[in-house]
């Protein structure tokens, strides 16, 4: 893929951040071809360690300030000690806004879906504590009304993550797999899904991540983490990106009910999702 200089954005900061989070990053067809395959794909160097420390200090003050959960972890859920979770900082701050909308993502997100352009679903943060749990398998399209596969997670960590801080990994090529599409992230699902993909010849693919790495998943994609042993948060921002052209679906269970409200108001069923909190990142 050729390498492309696009001019700045209105509001854009224009410092020096602004090229790598908007140029085209060398994206070969090897990568795509290993996505389409195995449903994720984990890249080298994608983002420079500057740019993840100017943003990631404004994601993590926002993570910290707006985040709900103060039980100590004992006392939480299985998905409760898996991360704090907090979604749409882009709508909290210009600063996010700029990092959630670079066309960089965006541009290897759609060519990896193999669409024209792709739109936002949702951003969210997910920050492991030190001593938090695993996330369970699972994989996110459970939660979401979206009439089509073409979604695409950025998984992006803000510092490097070792075995010990519980990178994400991926069960290689189950983007197809029918079992397990019902479960939410629980117990259940990691004894049942695990499993089923091993039942079924599924390799378990799980690396570390050096700073600057992004990986992408698909929405079926099945996937999980191992626990934070370490004495440090695992810090971690993802963009959540969907088919320019997707559809909202007739939703097919209380968390997609809950997720039409909150990250496509004013969409339709059956309709194309064009709202306020769905805009464009990238298209051709």
């Amino acid at each position: 893929m050729a390498r492309a200089q696009e001019g700045p954005r209105p509001g854009s900061a224009g410092d020096l951040f602004f090229e790598d989070l908007d140029s085209a990053w060398p994206l070969r067809a090897e990568h795509i071809e290993f996505f389409r395959e195995h449903g994720f794909v984990q890249l080298r160097q994608v983002l420079p360690a500057g740019l993840l420390a100017h943003y990631g200090r404004e994601i993590t003050r926002l993570t910290i300030e707006l985040n709900t959960e103060s039980r100590p972890l004992a006392e939480r859920s299985t998905y409760d000690r898996a991360f704090l979770q907090v979604m749409n900082l882009w709508e909290h701050s210009a600063l996010v806004r700029e990092f959630v909308m670079g066309r960089r993502l965006g541009r290897m997100a759609a060519a990896l879906l193999g669409v024209a352009g792709v739109r936002l679903y949702h951003d969210q943060s997910l920050y492991k504590e030190p001593g938090g749990g695993i996330t369970p398998a699972h994989a996110d399209q459970y939660y979401w009304p979206l009439a089509s596969d073409r979604t695409v997670t950025a998984w992006i960590p803000l510092q490097a993550v070792p075995r010990e801080m519980g990178p994400l990994g991926f069960f290689a090529r189950s983007q197809h797999a029918e079992f397990g599409r019902d479960l939410p992230i629980s117990d259940e699902s990691e004894r049942a899904i695990t499993a089923a993909m091993q039942g079924r010849g599924f390799d378990f693919v799980e690396q570390p991540f050096e700073l600057g790495d992004v990986s992408f998943h698909g929405g079926w994609t099945f996937h999980k983490a191992g626990a934070n042993t370490s004495a440090q948060p695992r810090s971690v921002m993802t963009v959540i990106y969907m088919d320019q052209q997707m559809r909202l679906l007739h939703s097919m269970n209380e968390s997609q009910r809950n997720d039409w409200q909150q990250w496509c108001p004013d969409a339709q069923p059956g309709e194309i999702i064009v709202t306020s909190r769905n805009p464009v990142i990238f298209a051709e």
